[in-house]
């Protein structure tokens, strides 16, 4: 695993993002654990996770494209760390755009926030976490809507690696990609999460555990892609 990964996954658990316990999905589904980018508050932590999405996009999609497109809410201060840190890392200028959850029909009017979409435009698209891929039903008609732009790829912080609500044969980032025609991906996933925290010590205490390690196993035998 490279060692952006293993940092990253330390940082999740430094700043309370990644938990394990018992949490009710918005989907519905009761899980051992759960990741909060929203607790991702303070300016350094900010820098931080900028700077992990700005190399897995740039490991990952390269460096040819021109917007990062970052769902409201959580992906609105993903989108401009993101941006920063890309341009200080990687010296390329990329815009940022976000929409709103309702329209705004004075002053900076419309659905967008940001750089405006143009014809022509590449873009990646930075979320946090899919579970069930809801999220990009709702923003792909917003962004496609707004020009004749091209999707290089989107990005995420954490794949949980579950299924989608209606296909167990793929993830549902898998079927993100399948099913518009984008390649995924995140900067870690779960398999990847639990090689690295099981039996591992962070400050006195192990954050997955033999108990946490099979309430884990049971969630992926019920929501983990089926094997043929």
């Amino acid at each position: 695993m490279e060692q952006y990964k293993k940092d990253f996954i330390d940082f999740m658990v430094d700043c309370d993002v990644l938990r394990f316990g018992e949490f009710t999905l918005k989907s519905g589904r009761k899980s051992p654990f759960f990741m909060n980018a929203g607790l991702y508050v303070t300016g350094s932590q900010l820098m931080k996770l900028g700077e992990y999405y700005a190399t897995a996009v740039h490991e990952n999609f390269g460096d040819d494209f021109d917007v990062f497109f970052g769902p409201a809410y959580k992906g609105i201060p993903i989108s401009v760390a993101t941006a920063i840190a890309y341009s200080r890392l990687y010296g390329k200028e990329i815009r940022y755009c976000s929409n709103r959850k309702e329209i705004k029909d004075h002053g900076d009017a419309g659905i967008m926030l940001g750089s405006p979409l143009k014809d022509g435009d590449r873009v990646i698209i930075l979320e946090d976490v899919t579970t069930s891929g809801k999220s990009i039903q709702e923003t792909f008609p917003i962004i496609t809507s707004q020009a004749d732009i091209n999707i290089v790829g989107m990005m995420v912080s954490l794949n949980r690696m579950e299924h989608g609500l209606d296909d167990t044969s793929a993830t549902a980032l898998s079927l993100v990609s399948s099913e518009y025609g984008f390649p995924t991906a995140s900067i870690v996933d779960m398999n990847e999460v639990q090689e690295y925290l099981y039996n591992r010590e962070i400050k006195g205490k192990v954050i997955i555990d033999d108990e946490i390690k099979k309430s884990l196993d049971d969630y992926y035998d019920k929501y983990g892609v089926k094997k043929s």
